[in-house]
């Protein structure tokens, strides 16, 4: 599960591991001399971006440890990845009422918050956060990267956190604005020096001019000594026309590279939409990169459903190509149930299936070959859309940079890294799309990774 840390460390997790202190496997623990007021400085694992809260003796070694902040935290994060939520919540509520330092009081408010985002309790969670982020330093960052919130994403509750957050002067703005400017250079990398030659030649045309400019008076005025009027108009005119022409490439270039960063918002928006795989589990475009293919179907209903029809005829060769068929009917606006997990009576194979990457590392799950196996196993054919307001926004947008009225029937192919593929009118012609993708064990395929 994922927890807030130090001002320095955006994001981080805290883990519970083994040590020869604890009787629960697979735990080790790492000591610092007791007294030190360095206790709960945050240290990174070699393997992963975890961060371990030092303790001596484990929390659960002993029920006559005395309890503090630190081991409540630890026993809350212990409770909830055996699926106890509610006792989880039980156990940050206390290390809250123990006095706690700010980094135990972020930690507990964090790990509070996505507990209640599990349990589909959005108000809560967001009250949560909204502590840590007023009070405790949270970065909203941690919020946008984390897949254990991405349920919470989809809620209104999250937008107005995210305006509130924009209006409270967090560094939301400026710093998706860096990165956007990071992803625009990758992606046309000398646009930076096109627009630096533009500048300079730009400047040298224009200190020329100034000392031309005289001398067209000069010659204009005639008289001893005076410049070739012909020669003199010449080179102002090569001038002024030089510098008509290298603002305008200065001007075309900025407009191409606002363009970019607008397709790059949108795709960065794409990749935040939730969507809900065969085995219930919520989770992000962004994690299914690498892995499939998303075919988004936008229309009206009987449209989407005939479309829908016809891709099973042919299923297997779609499967082949990673093709995951994401159907958004205009207008179905549907609340989504959200379903009560281990802890509120389901079964324990309920919960070990929905249950959403809880007690492990996002960049772990996101590289981690084994976690790639595991999602591959729920995926389906089918998918189902989380938050359909926010998908129909997205779609109308792009439809809008396409030229396409929106609200038309549309389908969208997805790439393997996520990006917009191609689109088109319509509903798909499915045996186009079979020979146009090549299947995912083909080298086009891996390049498109």
């Amino acid at each position: 599960m994922a927890v807030a840390t130090a001002p320095s460390l955006n994001r981080h997790l805290l883990r519970r591991v083994s040590s020869s202190f604890s009787k629960v496997k697979k735990r080790r623990l790492w000591l610092l001399p007791a007294g030190d007021s360095n206790l709960f400085n945050s240290r990174r694992n070699r393997d992963s971006h975890l961060l371990v809260f030092a303790s001596s003796p484990s929390p659960l070694s002993s029920p006559t440890d005395a309890l503090t902040a630190e081991s409540c935290v630890n026993t809350g994060l212990d409770l909830f990845k055996r699926g106890r939520v509610k006792d989880a919540i039980v156990q940050f509520e206390t290390a809250l009422s123990l006095d706690p330092n700010p980094i135990e009081s972020q930690a507990a408010y964090y790990n509070k918050a996505c507990c209640h985002a599990y349990r589909g309790e959005g108000n809560k969670a967001a009250d949560c956060l909204r502590v840590a982020l007023r009070d405790y330093n949270l970065k909203f960052a941690t919020i946008l990267n984390d897949p254990d919130l991405a349920s919470f994403r989809a809620l209104p509750e999250f937008k107005l956190l995210q305006e509130e957050a924009r209006l409270g002067g967090e560094d939301i703005g400026d710093s998706f604005r860096r990165d956007l400017k990071l992803i625009s250079e990758v992606r046309a990398p000398f646009r930076g020096f096109r627009k630096f030659f533009y500048f300079a030649f730009s400047a040298a045309a224009g200190i020329s001019t100034l000392f031309t400019i005289p001398r067209l008076i000069q010659a204009v005025g005639g008289g001893d000594g005076a410049p070739d009027l012909l020669e003199t108009t010449g080179n102002a005119a090569i001038n002024i026309g030089g510098i008509v022409v290298l603002v305008a490439l200065f001007i075309w270039e900025n407009k191409k590279e606002e363009e970019q960063m607008v397709q790059i918002t949108r795709d960065e928006t794409l990749s935040r939409l939730p969507l809900r795989l065969s085995t219930n589990r919520v989770v992000e475009l962004v994690q299914l990169r690498d892995t499939v293919r998303p075919v988004i179907l936008a229309g009206k209903k009987e449209a989407v459903t005939v479309a829908m029809q016809k891709a099973d005829r042919f299923r297997t060769e779609l499967l082949r190509r990673g093709v995951l068929l994401v159907p958004v009917v205009w207008g179905e606006r549907k609340t989504q149930e959200v379903e009560k997990k281990r802890g509120f009576g389901a079964s324990s194979k309920a919960a070990a299936t929905s249950l959403p990457s809880i007690g492990e590392d996002f960049d772990t799950r996101a590289q981690s070959v084994v976690a790639q196996s595991k999602l591959k196993s729920e995926i389906r054919f089918k998918s189902e859309i989380v938050s359909p307001g926010e998908w129909e926004r997205w779609i109308r947008d792009q439809q809008i940079a396409e030229g396409v009225v929106p609200g038309e029937d549309v389908y969208i192919i997805l790439r393997l890294d996520g990006r917009v593929r191609r689109s088109g009118k319509g509903m798909p012609d499915w045996a186009e799309i079979s020979n146009e993708l090549p299947p995912m064990d083909d080298v086009l395929s891996k390049l498109e990774r």
